[in-house]
């Protein structure tokens, strides 16, 4: 009888502790070429960074060179009402009230923020008196009749930038933007029909299109596709298809599904990778959603190939940085794998897990690579910091005061990519461009990226620690922006060639049984607060906390809980 209670109990715990993977991981090429465990290892508090960056940013009577960072510009573009300035990079001679009549911001910048904010709970419509969120109306260019929204306010202000022509990705982005922002904010007046009258704009295009984005961007005004000197940027494709699955998630218009999946069928019909800047990991998530929302056949993998292997038409070499430089782990950043070396940039490494790291709810193949991506992604990403990069390691560190703990560089390089200066720096090497934005005026302080900084709502969201240094607990609803209703669910990677325990914190008030997607099995019942989770070598857990004692059904290969899924690869 001893012998039997001890094998039921030896039985019990392997099959609810125990987190063997049943789901076959597919790899990356690019995540494989990237350390275990970078070093140096070090993982910041990026939703306090993400909280500090919001109440020192949006402080109108900031003190110290350069500051405040935001301005009011009350030129009333589009809409009769002032909108709050937010600077591009610090001392931007450009921009500020006294520069162009206060009217030259961009939309990536200042949606970006107030996005970032939304995310880690901060209400960005009533913050100091101030409705930041209704002050975005703005950037709808009703004036042009182009009718979406817009990296600047009108045409005349986007010049004051010193532009090199129209470029599709900023007329695409800020729309993206402008939709999760919505999800955040249903309420906000006008905000709907201007939603109405973006996914109208780019369904037209898409039909206009008819399968072929190969230009450098869309006259929207006249609907018709463009070229100018700018090369081709046919993931713009994967922008429209995010939008227009946003706007039928939000509307229920049936053609924008269809547009949806027109867009996506023409970015996945390109022989060569198409990428150009940030949107290509967009079509990477929607093909993984689609496929099982709407029974889609999209290639996941081709386009998960796409964004991280740094080969493409036009932009040679963009995708995911790999790599020891100098003794330091700077894989998972996103930018240039070959100029000089390499150059990654802040704000597309954490624009680039806004869709990556959902995408593992709806193919759970994914988990270790994205796991594994987010690990070394996060912890290089505090290298665009002053305060964490070593002084001989970044352009301009006398100058660090004026960041106040909260603005990073644009980017580092392997090699700086300023040819005839800081040429004894040793990468990585921290900087921007920003002084070359308007040669011989800005000040090398325009190095300091405060758009891109503005964007780390997104890991403050997403990226929480654990108790063991290297494994991470990621909010994968976090960014899914317009998902069914969904019970949380957290993605956590084992980097370490060992089995670990973690103490998993359940977010749910109440009692949680605990189901890993990954394994798919229940690991855990009737938890509370605390549960000790272990988890194999090398390997991933995705956590649904389902509410306890729910009733379990399967349809067309999904396994709900109480009529909502927790897995959608059930077989």
């Amino acid at each position: 009888m001893r012998i039997t209670k001890i094998f039921i109990a030896l039985l019990f715990l392997s099959s609810w502790n125990q987190v063997k993977a049943q789901v076959k991981q597919l790899m990356l090429s690019r995540v494989n070429e990237m350390a275990d465990i970078p070093q140096p290892l070090k993982i910041i508090d990026w939703k306090l960074m993400a909280q500090n960056f919001d109440k020192t940013i949006y402080d109108f009577n900031a003190k110290g060179k350069y500051w405040p960072m935001v301005w009011m510009d009350d030129t009333r573009k589009n809409f009769d009402q002032p909108v709050m300035g937010i600077y591009t990079a610090v001392g931007d001679v450009r921009q500020g009230q006294q520069n162009n009549k206060g009217m030259f911001h961009e939309a990536l910048a200042n949606m970006g923020a107030v996005m970032g904010a939304g995310l880690i709970g901060i209400d960005k419509s009533k913050q100091n008196g101030k409705n930041y969120v209704a002050m975005l109306k703005n950037y709808f260019n009703r004036d042009t009749k182009w009718n979406i929204m817009m990296n600047n306010t009108a045409p005349e202000v986007a010049l004051l930038g010193g532009g090199y022509g129209r470029d599709w990705w900023y007329d695409v982005y800020p729309n993206v933007l402008f939709y999760a922002i919505c999800e955040q904010y249903p309420d906000e007046k006008d905000f709907d029909w201007i939603a109405k009258s973006i996914a109208e704009k780019f369904y037209k295009a898409d039909s206009i299109l008819k399968g072929d984005y190969n230009y450098s961007y869309f006259d929207y005004a006249q609907m018709k596709p463009m070229k100018n000197q700018i090369c081709a940027q046919a993931d713009a494709a994967a922008g429209h298809a995010w939008v227009l699955y946003a706007a039928y998630k939000k509307f229920g218009d049936k053609r924008y599904l269809e547009g949806a999946i027109s867009a996506m069928t023409a970015l996945e019909s390109n022989k060569i990778n198409p990428t150009y800047e940030l949107l290509m990991p967009f079509g990477a998530y929607l093909a993984a959603r689609m496929n099982v929302e709407q029974e889609t056949k999209f290639d996941v993998h081709k386009l998960m190939g796409w964004t991280f292997d740094g080969t493409a038409v036009c932009r040679e070499g963009w995708g995911v940085l790999t790599g020891k430089w100098n003794g330091y782990d700077i894989s998972g950043v996103v930018g240039s794998t070959v100029d000089h070396g390499g150059y990654g940039f802040l704000m597309n490494t954490f624009d680039a897990a806004w869709p990556l790291v959902p995408t593992v709810r709806y193919n759970t193949a994914y988990a270790n690579a994205i796991g594994k991506w987010m690990l070394n992604a996060v912890n290089a990403s505090r290298f665009f910091y002053p305060q964490y990069m070593p002084a001989d390691r970044q352009t301009i560190p006398d100058a660090i005061a004026v960041t106040k703990g909260v603005i990073a560089y644009e980017g580092f390089a392997k090699v700086s990519t300023f040819d005839t200066l800081y040429t004894d720096k040793k990468g990585p090497v921290a900087q921007g461009d920003g002084p070359k934005w308007v040669p011989g005026k800005n000040p090398d302080v325009s190095q300091f990226s405060v758009y891109g900084s503005g964007h780390v709502g997104i890991f403050g969201a997403i990226v929480e620690k654990t108790n063991i240094e290297g494994i991470l607990k990621l909010d994968v609803l976090a960014t899914d922006f317009y998902k069914d209703k969904a019970y949380p669910t957290y993605l956590i990677y084992n980097p370490y060639n060992q089995a670990k325990t973690i103490n998993y914190k359940v977010k749910a008030k109440n009692k949680v049984d605990l189901y890993n997607a990954v394994a798919q099995k229940f690991i855990a019942k009737n938890v509370s607060a605390t549960a000790k989770l272990e988890i194999d070598k090398v390997n991933s857990v995705l956590i649904v906390e389902v509410p306890a004692g729910s009733k379990l059904t399967n349809s067309n290969s999904k396994l709900l809980a109480n009529g909502i899924v927790i897995d959608y690869q059930k077989k």
